[in-house]
């Protein structure tokens, strides 16, 4: 039994941002609607897929249920205001004010429902020149200094992380949020409205080290001019790893892993701060020496020496890797018409209430007609809905 059983979420969100955080919930037991619209949300229809499912989004809607409801209809928004009477969370995704446009203010979700988490997720807050704008991941990485932190080394030009970033981020800083404000309910019985942006999570994701030269404002200095980010990208004889050495028992065991005994007391590299002031120079020598050695060799006495380093792995190796599958990161299920479905593991490794992945993406409204019993409605009611095109089953 998982940490949230019994807690009902209604997952009204679309693309990333929201349903990996609503799956997040539904892996650590949490009962998770996703409520749709009649067609589907905008992921059902990206990229490849296998059996009408893309690969993306089964992993963000692992695990929940699906009702596809016509909310343009008063029948439909009937059924999402029961959802939300029984509710403990709600997330939406949506620009700031289209749930009210809707006819779902936050006034009117809080008086029908005092208990309930509200989480509204957006792209840049409830203000600002960009509060209304759409946006997508790359708009978001392009405001938080993203682009600038992965800015060729060589020639500046910026440069973007190859993967979903933002949303992910903001999916694990709501899914976070949301349990802080169960707890805060379990102590106090009262319920709270959650408004969370994409780009507020990235910046106080990012901000620790990567914004370290904007932190104290009498000693200001442009953070892409310096910092602590290194490329520690070597290449050996026969494949490419990443190996860094910090504190000087590591810087030790550097050398004495590439033979270079006499670069110990160097007087350029001696201390961690001539490490980093000559940190160019310290890079080229470790690069020149790692050349000469075959990968596996050199990370065998690199470990042998307490250095920390890593083969560079394609994600097409990651399933045959020797840690990953010893720590069980990777889940490999049979899914009825998938076959086999591997996931990553839910990363929380809970002792008590251990969290695991309920079950396969659904179908789009395969679970209408059961959601809307659970509500109240009758075998009929439920069959005019679907005559009616107000649900989809």
């Amino acid at each position: 039994m998982g940490a949230l059983s019994g807690i009902k979420v209604v997952d009204l969100t679309s693309m990333v941002s929201g349903p990996v955080a609503a799956t997040i919930l539904a892996d650590q037991g949490a009962e998770v609607v996703k409520v749709e619209p009649l067609h589907g949300e905008q992921m059902r229809y990206l990229g490849p897929s296998d059996q009408g499912t893309p690969p993306t989004f089964f992993s963000c809607n692992r695990g929940k249920q699906s009702i596809a409801v016509d909310l343009k209809s008063e029948a439909g928004r009937t059924i999402l205001w029961r959802l939300i009477e029984q509710a403990d969370v709600l997330i939406q995704n949506f620009r700031p004010g289209a749930m009210a446009r809707m006819g779902f203010s936050d006034e009117d979700i809080r008086s029908k429902n005092p208990r309930i988490v509200y989480v509204s997720i957006s792209g840049f807050g409830e203000t600002g020149p960009y509060a209304d704008q759409r946006v997508y991941d790359p708009v978001i990485q392009a405001l938080s200094g993203a682009t600038d932190i992965q800015a060729d080394r060589l020639t500046g030009k910026p440069t973007m992380f190859r993967v979903i970033i933002a949303d992910k981020v903001a999916s694990l800083t709501a899914s976070q949020a949301i349990s802080s404000a169960l707890y805060h309910r379990e102590r106090t019985g009262e319920g709270q409205d959650i408004k969370l942006s994409m780009l507020d999570a990235m910046l106080s994701f990012f901000w620790p080290e990567a914004m370290a030269g904007l932190t104290y404002a009498d000693n200001e200095w442009d953070p892409s001019s310096k910092g602590a980010a290194m490329d520690l990208v070597f290449e050996a004889s026969d494949g490419y790893i990443t190996a860094g050495a910090i504190s000087d028992k590591e810087w030790v065991g550097m050398c004495r892993s590439l033979n270079r005994e006499d670069l110990i007391d160097d007087e350029r590299f001696a201390t961690a701060r001539g490490r980093g002031l000559n940190g160019d120079e310290r890079k080229r020598i470790t690069g020149e020496e790692i050349a000469k050695w075959p990968r596996e060799e050199i990370l065998a006495r690199m470990r042998e020496n307490g250095v920390p380093s890593a083969p560079l792995l394609k994600r097409s190796e990651l399933l045959d890797n020797d840690q990953i599958q010893a720590g069980g990161s990777v889940v490999r299920r049979e899914h009825a018409g998938f076959g086999e479905v591997r996931q990553a593991a839910p990363a929380a490794r809970f002792g008590a209430s251990p969290s695991e992945i309920a079950g396969p993406a659904p179908r789009l409204g395969e679970h209408s007609v059961d959601i809307l019993q659970a509500l109240g409605y009758s075998v009929e009611e439920c069959s005019q809905l679907v005559e009616q095109n107000i649900i989809k089953a």
